[in-house]
């Protein structure tokens, strides 16, 4: 894994469509997934009865939810860029999230990055719009690709 470092704005931009990573594997235990449905409160049987999962499931076992897999990049971006040069970095929201396959209990993921956009607001706050796609070591197909948006304020 290779932290790109970029101080301030502009060498943010310099990164526009240039991908960035993979970040190291993270795994994806049957205990993360319980502690996940725990708080989401979605314990769909696909999630968390193992047993079940086995005899019924197309995956022949439980898999993540989705949005614990989208909530992993708040993890994995800090191994993707670190951001300089910058007062704060708040998340303003998601586009375009899709989960092309599961992430089956037991598996790894990691993820990559590219830059989208980053445009100037008002007041020294920014605009920035970043993809990120989460693969699998259980399939060829990403888990997950989503677009990020978050605000900078310059500092």
């Amino acid at each position: 894994m290779h932290v790109v470092k970029v101080a301030g704005v502009e060498e943010l931009r310099d990164l526009i469509g240039t991908p960035v990573g993979p970040t190291d594997w993270v795994e994806v235990a049957q205990a993360d997934i319980d502690k996940f449905a725990d708080v989401s409160r979605d314990d769909q049987w696909i999630h968390v009865d193992v047993e079940r999962a086995e005899r019924e499931s197309p995956y022949g076992t439980t898999v993540a939810h989705g949005n614990l897999t989208l909530s992993l990049i708040d993890a994995l971006r800090r191994q993707l860029i670190d951001q300089r040069g910058v007062a704060i970095g708040i998340n303003y929201g998601w586009d375009r999230v899709r989960f092309p396959a599961p992430v089956p209990a037991g598996s790894r993921v990691r993820a990559t990055a590219e830059v989208q956009s980053v445009d100037e607001l008002a007041d020294g706050w920014w605009h920035v719009v970043t993809k990120f796609t989460i693969e699998s070591d259980a399939g060829e197909k990403p888990v997950c690709v989503a677009e990020s948006v978050g605000r900078v304020l310059v500092a």
